[in-house]
């Protein structure tokens, strides 16, 4: 037997074995890796003897002897029960789908997405199970962790596997048509969804924030949101071209945050055209995405930064840049330094303001990590001062011709909390969201979203071919597309004929690419073809980001441009999971909170697991069709003129789908009986 071969053999061992029965040996944590930052010392004296018999629930009575001061020690210093003993003796990452044990693949296909979410490439804070965004868990703990995979393991494809924030409620008797697995993360009654609550239910042990993709098992790396955000560069940029330019180079945008998703900045302004300055306070976080070549350059100097982007502007460079230090300290030097920014956001995780998603200015990381558990309150002002001064500058900017827009990660919402002249004399914004003013009516009203896949053979050569695959269908599409989406369609054909050349995939071999309901059939019904042929060689799993046309509910991002009075409401994502789950998903999820924070957005996604069946076939067309068209449908009914023109031409093609239409309301008859 080879060496491979025992490794293997030793891997499938471990997982079907679960929680073991003798206690893993207990290890110290891994300090080359990012660990998240202590929480808040939250609970009283009886929540944590709550904490704590709620941890031991999981093992057998003879170990509590040992594990029970262990894990009332781990909730002392970290502010929560991680189990960092139960961590695996394997390394985490995607491997092939034919390496997992298996009754079933789309069991093996699960575990081989959770896997890549925990990898130590990819999550944010792996050892804490945090995948991006500072809380964005896949797991509460590492029992879960290897229950779940047990689970898997186990399952037969008439069985579904229930999920409580993280938590494994069990395997149900089902059918194959059900989804595998359903995934619930923090949903709570509606007055217990607060910041506060959100910290001392977790610290309980009882709830978690999924984040998107985090709690969904569906992230691909940075890759995951570079699509959206390339879109959003190119066409803010657009915005500010002048007579005669006829592309962004030269052109400055600045922002931060290269920790998870934010990652993905610099590469999206490279593909852009732009010169990228991004700001990033973890030195961990700035190194990994220059080693994993996400940003090309790294300087910790000021001035050598002014420096460095006046050349860049003067050459017209295409380049990115990560500023090792605070952003706040960059909008200010180049007021004073006078260097002109075309484009400026922000990608902080601001829906975590007090926990680390936001690091004040004039405090070092390690600074502000002592405080927000040691002084919250006090660092609760830092941070809001912050803000205030942050956005003070992105005033004096603008003033200048600026375009500043808000990344939906709450920027907004927190510096109006924090007392910050952000509001016009309506009480709006007077920076717009980049839903608002890009994605909303030019991609989500039209259908357009992050659709995605990965190849599970974990072969770059199948990746390569579904490249190809996905081109060759949308040029097909755009032959015959309608004149007002043939911008977008060309710019998604640019970008899938270009992905390979752009080097973006990290971890398991995946691919993002923004299309609408048509595209995504299409090309999903190809990849199946290719797979039941031969051509590709393992089931691919489809998905998307949960931050899409019909899969959140979010009135400060995803559902900012609609202005009907029902941003606020979240039916629309509840709908769409049901729909998923019934239609064909191999699994689905909901959550609480993702991108604006806790008790802000409820967002929901889904796994879809080809593997060349005629099964597979029936299920990608029914589900993948409600997938888009129940978002189109509900913002059509908000009166947005491009999801009408969308729902329309859908009934054209498909007439089983009907769909109730608004009527216009004249505004000189409703205003005259009001004035």
């Amino acid at each position: 037997m080879t060496k491979n071969n025992i490794i293997n053999k030793e891997f499938k061992a471990e997982i079907k074995a679960g929680i073991p029965e003798v206690l893993p040996e207990l290890l110290a944590l891994d300090m080359d890796v990012s660990h998240a930052p202590k929480r808040r010392d939250i609970l009283t004296k009886e929540e944590k003897k709550l904490a704590l018999k709620n941890a031991l629930r999981y093992f057998d009575p003879k170990h509590h002897v040992v594990l029970a001061p262990e894990f009332a020690d781990e909730l002392q210093k970290y502010g929560r029960i991680y189990m960092y003993r139960f961590r695996p003796s394997y390394t985490i990452h995607a491997r092939s789908i034919h390496e997992y044990p298996h009754y079933t693949k789309q069991a093996a296909a699960i575990m081989l997405m959770i896997q890549n979410n925990l990898d130590y490439a990819i999550a944010q804070h792996p050892e804490e199970l945090i995948t991006y965004g500072g809380n964005g868990a896949v797991f509460q703990n590492w029992a879960q962790y290897r229950l779940v995979m047990q689970y898997l393991s186990e399952m037969t494809d008439e069985q579904t596997l229930v999920m409580y924030s993280g938590h494994p409620m069990g395997l149900f008797p089902s059918h194959k048509d059900a989804p595998r697995v359903v995934v619930s993360n923090g949903m709570m009654i509606p007055n217990y969804s607060k910041q506060d609550d959100w910290e001392r239910f977790n610290a309980l042990g009882v709830t978690q924030y999924g984040q998107m993709t985090a709690g969904s098992f569906m992230y691909i790396g940075p890759q995951g949101i570079v699509h959206g955000t390339t879109l959003t560069v190119l066409n803010g940029g657009r915005k500010m071209l002048k007579e005669g330019e006829t592309d962004l180079r030269g052109k400055l945008f600045l922002t931060s945050g290269l920790g998870g998703m934010s990652g993905a900045q610099p590469k999206a302004g490279n593909i852009a055209g732009v010169i990228t300055v991004c700001a990033e306070i973890n030195p961990k976080a700035t190194w990994k995405r220059h080693e994993q070549g996400w940003v090309d350059e790294v300087i910790s100097d000021l001035d050598e930064l002014a420096t460095r982007v006046r050349k860049a502007k003067n050459d017209k460079e295409i380049v990115s840049i990560a500023y090792d230090g605070n952003i706040v300290d960059v909008w200010e030097h180049f007021d004073t330094a006078n260097i002109y920014i075309d484009l400026g956001s922000d990608q902080t995780s601001l829906h975590n303001p007090w926990a680390g998603g936001y690091y004040p200015v004039g405090l070092s990381l390690e600074e502000s990590n002592e405080m927000m558990t040691e002084k919250p309150d006090l660092f609760r002002e830092k941070v809001q001062e912050s803000l205030r001064r942050q956005m003070a500058t992105i005033d004096k900017h603008t003033a200048k011709g600026t375009y500043f827009f808000d990344y939906g990660n709450a920027f907004l919402l927190e510096s109006g909390r924090a007392g910050a002249d952000i509001f016009k004399p309506d009480g709006s914004y007077k920076y717009p969201s980049y839903v608002q003013d890009i994605m909303g009516p030019m991609f989500f009203d039209y259908g357009f979203g992050p659709f995605r896949w990965v190849c599970t053979s974990g072969n770059p050569d199948d990746l390569a071919k579904t490249d190809k695959i996905a081109a060759n269908v949308l040029q097909r599409i755009a032959n015959q597309s309608p004149k007002v989406i043939k911008s977008q369609m060309e710019d998604n054909i640019h970008w899938i004929r270009e992905a390979g050349k752009n080097k973006l995939v990290v971890g398991s071999q995946a691919r993002i690419l923004y299309a609408d309901a048509e595209g995504r059939m299409e090309i999903a019904e190809a990849f199946n073809q290719a797979i039941k042929q031969g051509e590709i060689s393992a089931p691919i799993v489809l998905g998307r980001d949960h931050h899409d046309v019909s899969g959140t509910d979010s009135p400060y991002r995803e559902t900012s441009n609609i202005y009907d009075g029902s941003s606020f409401t979240a039916d629309m994502a509840i709908q769409n999971v049901i729909g998923d789950s019934f239609r064909g998903a191999t699994w689905v999820s909901i959550h609480n909170g993702g991108g604006v924070g806790w008790g802000e957005v409820v967002n929901g996604g889904f796994g879809m697991v080809l593997d060349g069946s005629n099964d597979a076939d029936r299920r990608l067309k029914s589900m993948l069709y409600w997938d888009v068209n129940n978002g189109i449908s509900r913002r059509s009914w908000a009166r947005n003129e491009g999801a009408t023109f969308a729902v329309k031409r859908a009934m054209a093609e498909n007439p089983n789908l009907k769909v109730t239409l608004p009527n216009l309301a004249n505004d000189d008859l409703v205003n005259g009986l009001f004035e």
